[in-house]
């Protein structure tokens, strides 16, 4: 498994990194335990380094699962702060709720600090809050965090985290989702702003296993996510992954994951598989080494989206 320096924050991570939402059975419905063990195990097991984690997760649970079955010294955990769950689920920021939440997640954890802790999904207000990033600037001179960041689906927010330091951004980025993380390249890389891609198979469907009948039921999230005339049309637009299929990309699952790894101010792109096989199959696709995908190709791919009509955004 080859490393990338995280940005400017000094940590060396895996390219590929596991994502542990779905494992959890908040995103796609219940993983048996033994699993879940296995996927965490197999990932250490192949050289997956970072594993990425929000404390609300399976209600904390797949925190103790992460510090139960890692490694602290040879493996980083992305740590996403922020939701609230107690009666209604709220985003909470301030320095009170995040101390608290960190000392839980480390206690579920049995570690003494978090490598990389994330802000998950604040709004644009909560950057206004001057004592929540002097408490971040407390915890890394305590060496409690080594780094921090923010977990977001906005460029706007992705900017003003960075105007107050943040030196990690986790956004989706995919053949789908990619204008928003390309505008900020030239921002990440003079920065120093390692990012973390996710939902770089935009949730299955760049797998390219869905037929345009299919359904999904809750507690399934994309239930809610997609409409069936828009999961249609997201189904025909699949034909231009199709169009560059073929040689080192033998599948959609690759073509898809090497468009990710074939930025460079992707870091590492964040896996979100719920059993084995299905992790093994990524990783495989991922392919071994650099260049993930010839200019040429992706030049072909660029074409094949804009032809029918992915605009990126």
């Amino acid at each position: 498994m080859r490393k990338r320096q995280l940005g400017k924050s000094g940590l060396l991570v895996s390219e590929l990194a596991l994502g542990t939402w779905g494992l959890s059975g908040d995103a796609y419905g219940p993983v048996p335990e033994i699993e879940v063990d296995r996927v965490v195990d197999r990932a250490a097991a192949l050289g997956v380094t970072l594993f990425d984690v929000a404390d609300v997760y399976g209600g904390g649970q797949m925190l103790r699962v992460l510090g139960r079955r890692l490694a602290e010294k040879t493996t980083q955990i992305a740590l996403k702060l922020g939701t609230n769950i107690d009666g209604y689920p709220v985003k909470q920021f301030d320095k009170t709720y995040l101390r608290m939440a960190l000392e839980t997640s480390l206690e579920r954890m049995k570690r003494g600090t978090a490598n990389i802790l994330l802000l998950h999904n604040p709004s644009l207000a909560s950057f206004d809050e001057d004592e929540t990033f002097a408490y971040l600037a407390e915890l890394r001179s305590a060496v409690q965090i080594k780094t921090w960041g923010v977990s977001t689906g906005s460029k706007a927010i992705a900017e003003r985290a960075i105007e107050r330091g943040a030196e990690v951004l986790e956004m989706p980025y995919n053949c789908f989702l990619f204008e928003d993380v390309r505008s900020l390249g030239t921002t990440l890389r003079e920065k120093g702003v390692g990012l973390l891609a996710h939902s770089v198979l935009a949730y299955g469907l760049l797998a390219g296993s869905f037929t345009d009948s299919r359904e999904f039921y809750p507690p399934d999230h994309r239930a809610e996510r997609w409409n069936p005339e828009d999961l249609k049309e997201r189904i025909a637009q699949l034909a231009a992954l199709r169009a560059v299929m073929g040689g080192p990309l033998p599948t959609m699952r690759s073509v898809a994951l090497r468009f990710a790894l074939s930025n460079d101010r992707v870091t590492s792109a964040v896996l979100g598989p719920r059993n084995q096989q299905q992790l093994d199959q990524l990783i495989r696709d991922a392919g071994r080494a650099p260049p993930y995908m010839s200019h040429e190709t992706l030049g072909d791919l660029e074409r094949a989206l804009k032809a029918y009509g992915v605009t990126g955004l």
